[in-house]
């Protein structure tokens, strides 16, 4: 056992607590852990209950419910392992294993982005643009765990969905949440954007590539030194996959087909530039939950 996991072990049962309230318990272990995470974390409760719900297999509603429950010394040593990475900068994803996105729980790993929710502006659009009742065709470039295939295969049945994927670590990912959530009109496939796809005429292709440049502040920041960096960093300023998969684009979409990716805040008048460049229609930016310029669409009509 650690100096610190020792430590936290002794705080815990120091006679702090008269004996009518045993010290071991929910509501003693979130008073020490939030306090513990206050400097390294704005969301230090949060993440606290989070952490602990993992190691009870409990939800947080349980947590609420029974604050005087005492954890078992293993799920308690759990807990503290999971706090000090999650002092270290750890990301809650990877210590939990999961994230959520449009209300479905994903797999998560090092080797995958962390789903954000900003990401879920491209599933609305997407199914503005694709009628339940019809069958269509859609690939996800640059699938990495899988949560925009997997979340419109689940929400368009009839769908023919591919994901691709240069990384096999992700597809493995993608695949296992696939499975988990029973989405049977997934197909997986290793390629760089459109080098390994020989199918044409999408409905849509849709896809959160790298767009960080190289030398963004943000690189240093929170959970994206976690994440991994060739899922992150573009070369030209962070443009390089986006003009890659837009040109890319053009010969594997049917007439009237869209493509639909995210990008940075400030790249809106570079993204829509690329587009309209390349002879995209109906050339158009949206803002994400914040406001901000997060995904610009284009209809692939040359004619």
């Amino acid at each position: 056992m650690s100096d610190s996991h020792a430590d936290w072990l002794g705080r815990i049962n120091s006679p702090l607590q008269t004996p009518s309230q045993p010290e071991q318990t929910i509501q003693r272990l979130l008073a020490l852990a939030a306090e513990r995470l206050t400097p390294a974390s704005e969301t230090a409760l949060l993440d606290s209950e989070v952490l602990l719900c993992h190691c009870l297999h409990k939800t947080r509603s349980f947590l609420r419910a029974w604050p005087e429950h005492q954890p078992s010394p293993e799920q308690t040593v759990c807990f503290l392992n999971l706090l000090e990475q999650r002092l270290q900068g750890t990301p809650i994803a990877y210590l939990t294993g999961e994230r959520e996105f449009w209300s479905r729980n994903f797999k998560v790993s090092p080797d995958v982005l962390i789903p954000r929710p900003d990401s879920e502006l491209l599933i609305e659009l997407s199914l503005e643009w694709l009628p339940a009742d019809q069958a269509c065709k859609i690939i996800d470039l640059g699938t990495g765990s899988g949560i925009l295939a997997i979340t419109l295969a689940a929400e368009r049945p009839l769908a023919d969905v591919t994901a691709s994927d240069i990384s096999l670590s992700a597809l493995n990912i993608a695949r296992q949440n696939a499975e988990q959530l029973k989405t049977g009109n997934v197909r997986f496939l290793q390629s760089h954007w459109f080098e390994g796809v020989a199918e044409q005429n999408f409905d849509l292709v849709i896809s959160n590539p790298p767009y960080i440049a190289e030398n963004d502040s943000h690189l240093n920041q929170g959970d994206v030194r976690f994440e991994p960096y060739a899922a992150l960093v573009s070369d030209e300023n962070g443009l390089k996959d986006i003009r890659s998969i837009a040109d890319q684009a053009r010969r594997h979409l049917k007439d009237g087909g869209h493509l639909l990716v995210e990008h940075g805040y400030n790249q809106q008048a570079q993204v829509q530039a690329i587009f309209e460049a390349l002879n995209y229609r109906q050339v158009a930016t949206h803002t994400d939950l914040s406001g901000n310029p997060r995904v610009t669409s284009g209809l692939w009509n040359p004619a």
